[in-house]
């Protein structure tokens, strides 16, 4: 997971619907963006955000506190040149989310689809932990889309972890409270089924 190259390698070689995780519009976490923190003026965080139209919908609607992160340049230059004169309203981070320094208590909902899943070694997955908890606010939302214990055992030339409800609220610690898990198949550009999880945690205060 933290070999920028690889990641820059995979944007670099691929167009940026020709990902398997590509959504021309991620409807799911829209939604639960909506659901959880309704007011635009929420400080939102996406991390893993790559090339994603996310960000564009989030626009869109108003939104007005965006931060993208992503390990990947490549990935980001891509959303940075779609966005166009949209960009400046947003703010960019390349770094890798197991060592970013990220602000203390800045953000009222962390967002992250399919970052989560690749990380496999468990330092990483405390380090991802203790930076989320401590950058989100008392009471803050983390939305946490990985794959599905049913999902691939293999992304991107990369293995994966797999979670169950139970799984995923064991990894994320005490400090964090479950709302709500749902499940998706997302399709991918190629034809092929992946199962996701997609779980809802407040910051406990």
């Amino acid at each position: 997971m933290r070999s920028k190259s690889h990641w820059e390698k995979v944007y670099s070689e691929k167009a940026p619907d020709g990902v398997s995780w590509y959504q021309k519009h991620s409807e799911r976490s829209l939604a639960l963006i909506r659901r959880f923190q309704p007011g635009t003026d929420a400080y939102l965080i996406d991390v893993g955000a790559g090339a994603s139209t996310l960000t564009d919908d989030l626009l869109r609607l108003g939104y007005e506190n965006l931060t993208l992160l992503d390990i990947s340049a490549a990935g980001l230059n891509v959303a940075r040149k779609r966005l166009g004169a949209e960009a400046g309203r947003v703010s960019w981070l390349e770094d890798d989310i197991t060592c970013a320094s990220l602000p203390c208590q800045r953000y009222d909902l962390w967002h992250d689809r399919a970052v989560f899943h690749f990380l496999t070694e468990p330092e990483d997955r405390a380090k991802y932990v203790r930076s989320m908890g401590a950058s989100l606010k008392p009471g803050g939302v983390a939305v946490i889309g990985t794959f599905a214990e049913d999902g691939p055992s293999y992304c991107s030339g990369l293995p994966t972890e797999r979670y169950n409800p139970t799984t995923l609220a064991t990894a994320l610690g005490d400090q964090f409270e479950a709302v709500d898990y749902i499940l998706e198949e997302h399709h991918t550009p190629n034809g092929d089924t992946q199962k996701f999880l997609y779980g809802c945690f407040y910051r406990k205060l």
